[in-house]
């Protein structure tokens, strides 16, 4: 199969994922408000899901493709992952997008709305569903709430850093793709892993285009708007799984270190952000909803369970 083809599919996998963040945003348009318990139970699935397919999906894979030895690679790419994780977080954190003083400027229509503070938490900042210790709403709702151009090129490339290990992860999925063995789509062998991987990152995107929505619908937006600015945090995905499926394409040999560099970032987001907003999420909850989350993470593990056999 011609690469270009390759780079379609991989890019149609990748949009995927960014297009299953809009549907974080739906609920919106048949209810006003989302209860804390089901949210929470959300983030649980995400991070169950996210753990099984990291360690059982792509931690194997990696091994699997390791030479003999200690696999020096895999773990190098384990905490490269971990650090852009913690690097795009803090620059993230640290980006003013301005205030309502720079937006005078602005037609009635892009300025009808302000967010309630009295219901934001000292630390409800959020991008691409996590907290970086900033009041108000997410980065990426507020841009795209101005339609700055400006700012949104600005933003997409930091969020490109922050969602570059999803992309990752469904580039190297794809590093088997059109060999035997794959499951037949449209009469393309995909691999198993990859379809687990675009699944999973999918049904992972959901509650994060929620927690982009839920503050965007406190600021009276339209609800296509939440949807778009849900998908819009997660554009960078089919770019960084293009790249890395081209990466791995040229040099088999760094395949482990793509494996590990996936799964050492997504993990952390689940330790690091996913887990801690659901606890978050949860406050007002009995045991701050830790049984809700609980009971999320096994659902997540279990539906994933069938990675092991790929």
């Amino acid at each position: 199969m011609a690469l270009a083809e390759n780079l379609v599919i991989v890019f149609v996998a990748g949009l995927i994922t960014a297009l299953a963040t809009g549907i974080g945003a739906l609920p919106f348009f048949f209810v006003d408000d989302f209860s804390d318990r089901w949210n929470v139970g959300l983030w649980g699935i995400a991070s169950g899901i996210m753990v099984t397919v990291s360690v059982f999906g792509l931690v194997d894979e990696g091994l699997a493709y390791a030479s003999s030895g200690f696999p020096t690679l895999m773990v190098g790419g384990l905490l490269t992952g971990v650090v852009l994780v913690e690097v795009s977080d803090r620059i993230l954190g640290s980006v003013d997008v301005g205030t309502s003083a720079d937006r005078h400027g602005e037609d009635e229509h892009d300025r009808e709305y302000e967010y309630d503070h009295e219901r934001a938490e000292p630390n409800e900042t959020r991008a691409n569903g996590a907290g970086y210790g900033r009041d108000g709403p997410p980065i990426e709702a507020t841009v795209f709430a101005e339609g700055d151009l400006r700012k949104l090129v600005l933003i997409l490339g930091i969020l490109t850093i922050h969602s570059f290990p999803e992309g990752v992860a469904i580039g190297v999925s794809f590093a088997e793709l059109g060999l035997d063995g794959g499951m037949s789509i449209l009469g393309l062998s995909i691999p198993l892993l990859a379809v687990f991987i675009t699944v999973a990152i999918s049904i992972h995107n959901i509650p994060e285009g929620t927690a982009i929505a839920i503050p965007m619908r406190t600021m009276g937006l339209s609800k296509w708007r939440m949807v778009g600015a849900a998908i819009f945090s997660s554009l960078p995905q089919p770019i960084g799984a293009v790249i890395a499926f081209v990466f791995v394409s040229w040099a088999e040999a760094f395949l482990p270190f793509g494996f590990g560099f996936a799964a050492g970032a997504m993990v952390y987001l689940v330790v690091t952000e996913f887990i801690p907003e659901a606890l978050e999420t949860g406050a007002d909850l009995p045991n701050r909803g830790r049984h809700e989350l609980l009971i999320g993470f096994g659902a997540g593990v279990v539906a994933m369970l069938p990675v092991l056999f790929v």
